[in-house]
C-alpha cells in the first residue's frame, strides 16, 4: 500500500503548490491595485521585457511569415486557391502564432532572466533586507514586472503579426507571383475584428502566465547558483507548457 501513500503525498503537495501560486498571483494583483505605484520601475521592466525582445521577435516573425507564405503558396496551388494566401497567412499569425510565439520567445528571453534576476536577490538575502526596512518586495519586484508583461505582450505580438505578414508577402508575392491587390485584398476581406481581439486577449493572458510564473520560481528560488539555475529551468519549462496548454484552452472553449 505504499504506493498509494505515495501518490496521496504527491497530490497534497501539487494542490499545495498550486494553491500557493494562485495566493501569489492574487497578492500581486492586489499590491498592482492599490498605492503607491512604482511606475518608474514599471517603465523600465517595460523597456526590458518589450524594447529588448524587439530584434528576437522582428526576426522570428519574418521568418514564421515567410516560411507560411512558401508552404501555404504551395498547398494552397493544388486546389487552385492561391488568391487565399494572403487571408491564410494573416488569420495563422494573428489567431495562433503571433501570440504563441511572441510569448514563448520573451519566456525565454526575459522570462529566465527575471527568474535569475529574483532567485539571486533571494539567495544573497537582499528580499529579507527588504522585508526587513519595512517594505513591500512585491512592489518592487513582482508588480512592476507583471504590469510590464501585460503591456508589452500585446506590442510584441502586434509587431510580429505585421512583420510576419510582410513576409509571407515577401515570399508570396514578389518571390512566388501573387499579386500585392490579391495578397492584401482578400486578407481585408477576411480577417475580422473578432479574430483581431482574439490575439489581444490571449497575448495579454500570456504576459501574465509569463511574469507569473518566473517571478514566482524566482521568489521561491533554492539556495546558491543550484538553486536558481533549477529554478530558471522550472520558470522557463512550465511557463512554455502553460502558454500552450492555456492557448488551447482559450482557443477552443472562449473563441
Amino acid at each position: 500500500m505504499n504506493w498509494i501513500s505515495q501518490i496521496g503525498v504527491i497530490t497534497l503537495f501539487s494542490i499545495e503548490r498550486i494553491g500557493r501560486m494562485g495566493l501569489f498571483l492574487v497578492r500581486a494583483f492586489l499590491c498592482a491595485i492599490t498605492p503607491p505605484f512604482k511606475s518608474s520601475w514599471m517603465l523600465k521592466q517595460v523597456w526590458f521585457i518589450g524594447s529588448q525582445s524587439t530584434l528576437v521577435i522582428f526576426l522570428t516573425g519574418a521568418f514564421s511569415g515567410m516560411v507560411l507564405g512558401l508552404q501555404g503558396f504551395y498547398t494552397l496551388n493544388r486546389f487552385g486557391s492561391v488568391a487565399l494566401l494572403g487571408p491564410m497567412v494573416a488569420l495563422s499569425l494573428i489567431k495562433e502564432l503571433g501570440p504563441v510565439l511572441s510569448a514563448l520567445m520573451v519566456t525565454g528571453r526575459a522570462g529566465s532572466a527575471i527568474t535569475a534576476e529574483i532567485g539571486i536577490m533571494r539567495t544573497t538575502e537582499q528580499i529579507d533586507a527588504i522585508e526587513l526596512m519595512g517594505l513591500n518586495p512585491f512592489r518592487y519586484l513582482i508588480v512592476p514586472k507583471l504590469i510590464a508583461g501585460i503591456i508589452a505582450l500585446p506590442l510584441l505580438t502586434a509587431i510580429f503579426d505585421v512583420v510576419g505578414i510582410f513576409g509571407g508577402y515577401l515570399i508570396g508575392g514578389k518571390l512566388l507571383g501573387v499579386g500585392e491587390g490579391t495578397y492584401f485584398g482578400e486578407m481585408a476581406a477576411y480577417v475580422r475584428i473578432q479574430d483581431i481581439l482574439e490575439g489581444i486577449y490571449k497575448s495579454l493572458s500570456f504576459g501574465i502566465l509569463m511574469t507569473w510564473v518566473c517571478c514566482y520560481k524566482g521568489y521561491y528560488a533554492g539556495f546558491g547558483a543550484e538553486g536558481v539555475s533549477k529554478a530558471t529551468t522550472q520558470a522557463v519549462v512550465l511557463s512554455s507548457v502553460l502558454i500552450l496548454f492555456w492557448d488551447y484552452i482559450m482557443t477552443s472553449l472562449l473563441f
